[in-house]
């Protein structure tokens, strides 16, 4: 099974075949487990945190094609974490937006858990925050290195420092999102530069990477960027849909 993530901006029912695959992995665990309809945990930190968790699960409904799944849809605020316990025995698991911070600190209780869960074979889905937490080492919402501007900011609101935090581990590389969308690229080419990351990959918005046991795999309107370091600076390139 795989970490499919997709790097926000897919809200609409147009959307839904950019989460098939996912869907379709879970019908596939769920058969495999004899489940007739997969099960899947919709996980919302969002400050609209209700609203989105049932956006998302209409979008996976609609991307079933007919298909009938179960959702199970969780929901939680800054300062009530979501424990292990909450999750349950699931086919599929997909986490969607929000302050990345919050959503991070609000699912850290069950990072342990979806670590088992993902190497038991259930798929993981994660949409803007939830593909950034995805990483072994997840980026948080600063705009400044060493007090230097590395993304697009408020001038009138100054922004605060990068920092990295521990992340699920699902992969081993950081995740950045909204990338050509909000001229973010910027940030993780200067986050690869300056060492605070081995390396990142980049993802457009109504874009997905799905990474699995055949490699690497992109789905979607936009790219996948590429950020490594090299001798001297960065290398910067696309990984080809």
């Amino acid at each position: 099974m795989s970490v499919h993530l997709i790097g926000g901006g897919a809200t609409t029912v147009a959307d839904a075949p950019l989460h098939a695959p996912f869907v379709a992995e879970a019908a596939l665990r769920a058969a495999h487990v004899g489940r007739a309809r997969p099960r899947i945990a919709v996980i919302s930190l969002h400050p609209e945190a209700e609203e989105k968790a049932a956006a998302l699960g209409e979008l996976l409904t609609a991307a079933g094609a007919g298909a009938a799944i179960e959702l199970q849809l969780i929901t939680g605020r800054p300062g009530e974490p979501i424990g292990p316990e909450v999750i349950g025995d699931v086919d599929a698991i997909a986490v969607g937006g929000g302050y990345v911070e919050d959503v991070r600190a609000g699912l850290e209780p069950a990072f342990g858990e979806l670590r088992r869960l993902v190497a038991a074979g259930v798929p993981y889905l994660g949409v803007s925050a939830g593909a950034m937490i995805a990483a072994e080492g997840s980026l948080g919402s600063g705009s400044r290195i060493g007090g230097v501007v590395v993304s697009p900011e408020d001038p009138d609101e100054p922004g605060e420092e990068l920092e990295i935090e521990a992340g699920i581990g699902l992969i081993d590389v950081t995740v950045e999102v909204h990338v050509a969308q909000r001229g973010m690229l910027s940030r993780l080419v200067a986050a690869v530069e300056s060492g605070m990351v081995a390396g990142g990959l980049g993802i457009d918005e109504r874009t997905a990477l799905i990474v699995g046991n055949g490699g690497l795999r992109v789905e979607g309107t936009g790219n996948v960027w590429r950020v490594l370091p090299s001798e001297g600076g960065v290398l910067v390139s696309t990984i080809a849909s």
